[in-house]
């Protein structure tokens, strides 16, 4: 059998649709920084929002409002945790990972490589996505929070946003 009854289709396509909406209304509303390229934090809000609309959408067992408000929920759990990152050190660390140094004046930090599970190769391949074709020009590759590959071609100016980078 394709479906069990002509009012459950129709449930699904209303209640879709109106979750689809109220999802995309909630993270507007919760501005950029729930768009962003994801760290682990915001990871799992996005996958826990998949989850709810999934459920939403498909359960009888959960009604269009139940889901709107889970989704609405989560949005403010993680604003609420972006802010407190933002006044307090400890919180943040907690959270969020730290920026690593993983290669720094042409050589590589094979500690933070393993610390953070990467090999030469890659490292490598992101400096040749900056365009720079030789080590020896690079003063600093660096494992961002959300796990991109930051590239600062070597210019003899003093680093100073290493500042808040873990070594």
């Amino acid at each position: 059998m394709l479906h069990d009854s002509l009012p459950d289709l129709i449930r699904v396509l209303i209640v879709s649709t109106l979750a689809y909406i109220g999802l995309v209304l909630i993270l507007r509303k919760a501005g950029k920084r729930s768009l962003a390229k994801l760290n682990a934090f915001d990871l799992v809000v996005t996958v826990a929002l998949g989850s709810i609309l999934a459920t939403t959408q498909l359960s009888r067992e959960v009604s269009l409002l139940e889901g709107l408000l889970a989704i609405a929920l989560l949005a403010l759990l993680q604003w609420t945790v972006s802010r407190f990152s933002i006044v307090s050190t400890r919180f943040r660390k907690l959270v969020r990972s730290e920026p690593r140094l993983l290669l720094e004046n042409g050589v590589f930090r094979e500690d933070a490589m393993r610390a953070e599970r990467l090999t030469r190769s890659e490292i490598e391949a992101s400096i040749r996505s900056a365009g720079i074709g030789r080590i020896e020009d690079v003063a600093a590759v660096i494992i961002e929070s959300d796990g991109s590959l930051s590239v600062i071609p070597e210019r003899g100016d003093e680093l100073t946003v290493l500042r808040s980078v873990k070594r």
